[in-house]
């Protein structure tokens, strides 16, 4: 299949592009500054930003499915990246009639907000990331709000540990007093699932270890 890949430098993003090849995919990786590597067979790399449109409808042109991992550390302000992104990246798929979109985003938001522990709930999200997480619903509320075959992935707080392949997933995954995790490696290998798996086409799923 061929996917594009957003925030693939970030962690989650590059486990999908490894996983991705891995499985035999065509990825095109979009970033503001792709990486300076060897070529790899099976993976095209493009420059671009999902707040530029023309950048979006580049990297589209004869896609089939979009993985996001979209993430930014601009995290002290009132910032739209998320939301602003998300919606260009859907308004390119419907232009190019690219149906499926699986996008990466966290427990602790909207319908989910306790199910991250009293440390995110109580802290890091009124005081440390207040801005983030709040374009995160707003991102969430686009996806909703659009017409495309889209999965909307919710992991708990994200490591670098090794994949286990498996995990907990479903609507109530979580917990309101301790803060649940998952490897960033499992997290991608349940999103290039996605692709091939209906169960979750238009719904939101909760992942943890």
């Amino acid at each position: 299949m061929r996917i594009l890949i957003v925030g693939s430098t970030g962690g989650t993003g590059r486990q999908l592009i490894a996983q991705a090849l891995e499985r035999g995919h065509q990825v095109t990786a979009l970033a503001r500054r792709p990486p300076d590597e060897p070529p790899r067979p099976g993976l095209t790399s493009v420059r671009g930003d999902v707040l530029d449109p023309a950048s979006l409808d580049r990297a589209m042109a004869g896609q089939e499915a979009v993985l996001s991992a979209l993430g930014h550390k601009r995290w002290l302000g009132p910032t739209r990246i998320l939301s602003e992104g998300t919606r260009n990246l859907i308004a390119a798929m419907e232009r190019h009639s690219v149906r499926r979109l699986v996008c990466e985003t966290a427990l602790g938001i909207s319908d989910a907000w306790w199910q991250l522990g009293l440390y995110y709930t109580l802290f890091v999200r009124p005081v440390i990331l207040p801005f983030y997480f709040h374009d995160k619903v707003r991102q969430e509320a686009v996806i909703r709000g659009s017409a495309v075959d889209w999965t909307i992935v919710r992991p708990g707080a994200l490591t670098n540990s090794p994949r286990r392949g498996r995990c907990r997933e479903g609507a109530a995954v979580g917990h309101w007093l301790w803060t649940v995790s998952i490897s960033r490696a499992d997290v991608a290998a349940f999103m290039l699932d996605q692709l091939t798996d209906r169960r979750y086409v238009g719904a939101t799923v909760g992942l943890a270890d």
